[in-house]
């Protein structure tokens, strides 16, 4: 009886750890970078409508990500970032979003991951020191509510991807929030490292974003 409780039990440690966090977030659609086509198919709705910039920094949102192993998982994000949502006749659609993130930030759950996810077998920030994202469109999905879709392009790792994530986007009077989270593949960026033999390291990796940008008064 002892014998098969300590084996339920070792189960069920042993399937938690290899839980892949990404198999429950949406996967982002990754395509090539808008930058490439024409600028007549890029929003440029901003440009001709009244709108507000407002500051996005590492005081008043987050940025962060979950990467996974076959034994388990580890938590991360960035410290150092900036960017600006320029807010378009106070509504979502028709706006446009934009981050620069210190790749030298990154920080993870086990202070020897932390420097190794700054080496070349990953952001290898000496190389890139700077990811960006800038959206294209925003989308409002389902007619009415907070859903909706952000495409973008993506650069990281010295790799350009355009890229479309649902997102629940809320503007009050004093504070637009955006919050997604949504999974990309590394190797879609060009960072490859396999991991151990025996303890490989999964594809998918989940980001996390928490922005609150207070507007002007």
């Amino acid at each position: 009886m002892k014998l098969s409780l300590l084996l339920t039990i070792s189960l069920s440690v042993l399937v938690a750890a290899c839980e892949d966090p990404a198999a429950n977030k949406p996967k982002a659609t990754t395509s090539e970078p808008s930058i490439n086509k024409p600028a007549s198919s890029v929003n440029t709705t901003a440009s001709s409508a009244k709108g507000e910039t407002l500051a996005i920094t590492s005081t008043n949102s987050t940025v962060q990500f979950v990467g996974s192993k076959v034994t388990g998982k580890h938590d991360g994000g960035f410290t150092m970032f900036t960017g600006t949502i320029d807010l378009i006749n106070g509504k979502p659609e028709g706006s446009s979003v934009s981050v620069d993130i210190e790749t030298a930030s990154a920080f993870a759950d086990d202070a020897k991951l932390t420097e190794h996810l700054k080496s070349a077998e990953f952001f290898d920030v000496q190389k890139y020191p700077k990811a960006t994202f800038k959206s294209t469109s925003i989308v409002l999905t389902g007619g009415t509510g907070d859903n909706y879709d952000v495409s973008g392009d993506l650069e990281l790792h010295g790799q350009i991807k355009s890229i479309k994530f649902p997102a629940k986007i809320n503007v009050t009077d004093d504070l637009v929030t955006v919050n997604a989270g949504f999974s990309i593949n590394r190797k879609d960026f060009g960072i490859i490292y396999a991991g151990k033999a025996d303890d490989l390291i999964r594809d998918d990796v989940v980001l996390q974003l928490d922005l609150k940008t207070p507007r002007k008064k």
